[in-house]
């Protein structure tokens, strides 16, 4: 009877895992060429606001890779991932770098990619635990294997949070600067990709000591980046 009952749970926990699997590359291919109009962590900021019974409008507006900042593209890449162009998904070095420095018991340095920060966005829960670092992984591959970078980042930039309720570049050129987002200069720019760490809690209108010395960081690697030319390998995969 038990043997009955384990072969059964194992055949439903095999047509479920290749259901994930089927379903899951078909949403990715699908996303490939649609507008984003929504992502997971949206849906649980609302979630959040709902259950503390507080009212969270959704500021967020679909912008095309051609109606975004180049400045803003460049910057988000040198602020938060330098190797975006060469890896396939994950920053081996930085990944090495974080652990050795856990071990040594100063501050574990962040080590994901932006290809992690898409998939985590996009499809997942935030928060840490195991679980959630295997579906990043697994949605990581995926886009990877199935997106070409400059679509990864076009998503990411339109999905990322950057305040309380605000989602993506268009609405946080608006809501900080009042310009859309392929007005926004290198200045703008480089202080939005200086708060992504943070973005609840700092203000790029208004930013502070950390924030400014951090945009400035960030407008020097922009040009050591090599500026556009830089965007025009993304644009060739």
């Amino acid at each position: 009877m038990i043997r009955h009952w384990l072969q059964r749970l194992m055949r439903w926990a095999a047509l479920t895992g290749a259901a994930f699997v089927v379903l899951s590359i078909a949403l990715v291919m699908l996303l490939r060429h649609v507008p984003v109009h929504g992502s997971m962590v949206m849906l649980e900021r609302k979630v959040e606001a709902w259950l503390a019974g507080e009212s969270l409008p959704i500021q967020h507006q679909w912008r095309p890779w051609e109606e975004l900042s180049d400045h803003a593209k460049l910057a988000v890449i040198a602020a938060e991932d330098q190797r975006f162009a060469v890896h396939r998904g994950f920053d081996v070095d930085e990944m090495r770098r974080a652990w050795e420095a856990s071990r040594n018991g100063t501050r574990l340095r962040g080590a994901s990619t932006i290809s992690q920060q898409t998939a985590k966005n996009l499809f997942l829960w935030t928060g840490r635990s195991w679980v959630r670092k295997g579906f990043e992984a697994w949605f990581t591959v995926l886009i990877e294997a199935l997106w070409p970078k400059q679509r990864i980042l076009e998503v990411y930039l339109n999905i990322v949070e950057w305040d309380q309720g605000v989602f993506g570049l268009e609405a946080a050129g608006q809501h900080y600067f009042g310009v859309s987002a392929d007005r926004l200069n290198d200045v703008h720019a480089s202080r939005l990709a200086a708060i992504l760490p943070n973005p609840r809690a700092w203000d790029a209108s208004r930013p502070g000591p950390h924030v400014e010395r951090r945009s400035q960081w960030i407008r020097q690697q922009m040009r050591n980046l090599g500026g556009p030319r830089y965007l025009e390998g993304l644009a060739a995969e």
